[in-house]
């Protein structure tokens, strides 16, 4: 193994170049993480393979998803002791047959060399028609859209991601106190009947009618950003973003504390969305404590819940870290507040998954409903059952 000539000082080059190659592969590695992993290698052997690989584990590696990620890349970069430099000269070399067994997306996307990527790139704008990318065959869109968000690559999930922000979402309407103008009613508008009176000199030719208005239901999100729900927190704001501009949700995110995210919501660029959300975020990928985050919600937030007909969508996989008695009397004041109380999970995407953890079996108690959010499909089946779950007329219509 060659982790670099320490006396020719070309150690600092090639963990300048793995950490670049990390950071092609989604890991959040900035300068700060390469001066600290330049640091933890003066105190470790580092003629010792396991001394250097868990000395930039420590400072490199912040979730656990992104583990196996960082093994396969370390391997691949450190094997070869020109592998570094050529990283660094943006030059990789292809991998030998047989070399090495297949590697998970993001890693062969991080090794990929800059020609491949432009001729990825080339092929992917030429083979275009009007309605679709050829590149993009059936077969793909098909495993695109059962794809877990997790498992997909850099390109590939910033592609599932356009495809998320097309899918429509028919939200419910409810009866307002106001009235409008219509063509048939039960109620008289005697304003607008006098109106068509003056405009035929007098002459009381039809009636105007009344109806009530129809509103959007109010809508409020509550979307998990602990580490675990990073990659589907992302995803699901997209979609909700793109299907929601009209109703004008108030939007929270939640970790270890509440997030407002309503005014970055506003917001009618999505991707500027998702860097407003994240720079406005202070614990994004962290722990999740939802008690702690209802009751902010209660104390600073109850207008956001309007008259007991807002529809909530709580976003999260249930493993919370809280006091299952707080989150108990926290998910009760909750549902005494919202209209219909829908939990998306993205551990409904295994057959058998059972909510046993604390907090999830809390929540599943006060959910009217429970369903999976983990790829295209699960968001195009959750889009199609918001209107058959709550029974009301749509926006789509």
């Amino acid at each position: 193994m060659a982790l670099g000539d320490a006396l020719q000082n070309k150690l600092a080059d090639n963990v300048f170049g793995f950490c670049r190659t990390l950071r092609r592969a989604g890991l959040a590695v900035d300068s700060r993480r390469i001066a600290l992993a330049q640091q933890a290698l003066g105190f470790v052997d580092i003629g010792r393979r396991d001394e250097v690989r868990a000395a930039l584990e420590a400072v490199l590696v912040s979730r656990p998803e992104d583990r196996i990620v960082f093994y396969e890349l370390f391997d691949a970069v450190f094997r070869n002791p020109d592998m570094a430099r050529q990283l660094m000269a943006q030059l990789l070399p292809p991998n030998k047959a047989g070399e090495r067994p297949a590697r998970r997306p993001r890693s062969q996307e991080a090794l990929r060399s800059p020609s491949e990527k432009a001729s990825l790139r080339s092929t992917e704008q030429n083979e275009q028609t009007f309605e679709i990318d050829m590149a993009m065959t059936m077969s793909e869109l098909d495993r695109l859209r059962q794809a877990d968000f997790e498992q997909l690559s850099a390109s590939e999930a910033l592609r599932v991601q356009q495809l998320a922000r097309r899918i429509p979402l028919c939200l419910p309407r409810y009866k307002s106190r106001r009235q409008a103008s219509a063509m048939r009613g039960r109620q008289t508008d005697w304003r607008e009947t006098a109106r068509r009176a003056h405009r035929s000199y007098g002459e009381m030719l039809r009636l105007g009618y009344q109806e009530p208005m129809r509103r959007p239901m109010p809508l409020v999100i509550l979307i998990d950003i602990s580490g675990s729900m990073e990659r589907y927190a992302r995803m699901i704001l997209s979609f909700l973003h793109a299907a929601t501009h009209v109703s004008k949700p108030h939007v929270f995110a939640f970790g270890s504390r509440l997030t407002p995210l309503s005014k970055v919501f506003r917001q009618p660029d999505t991707d500027l969305m998702l860097l407003e959300a994240a720079q406005a975020i202070p614990d994004y990928a962290g722990g999740t404590r939802m008690a702690q985050s209802l009751q902010e919600l209660r104390a600073k937030h109850r207008a956001a819940f309007v008259g007991r007909r807002s529809l909530v969508l709580v976003i999260t996989d249930g493993l919370d870290t809280g006091e299952p008695g707080q989150l108990n009397e926290g998910l009760r004041w909750l549902r005494s507040v919202a209209g219909r109380l829908l939990w998306l999970n993205p551990l409904l995407r295994y057959s058998g998954y059972q909510p046993l953890a604390a907090g999830a079996s809390t929540l599943a108690r006060f959910s009217d409903s429970m369903m999976a959010v983990h790829n295209l499909e699960s968001l195009e089946v959750f889009s199609q059952a918001v209107e058959q779950l709550l029974g009301r007329d749509s926006l789509c219509r």
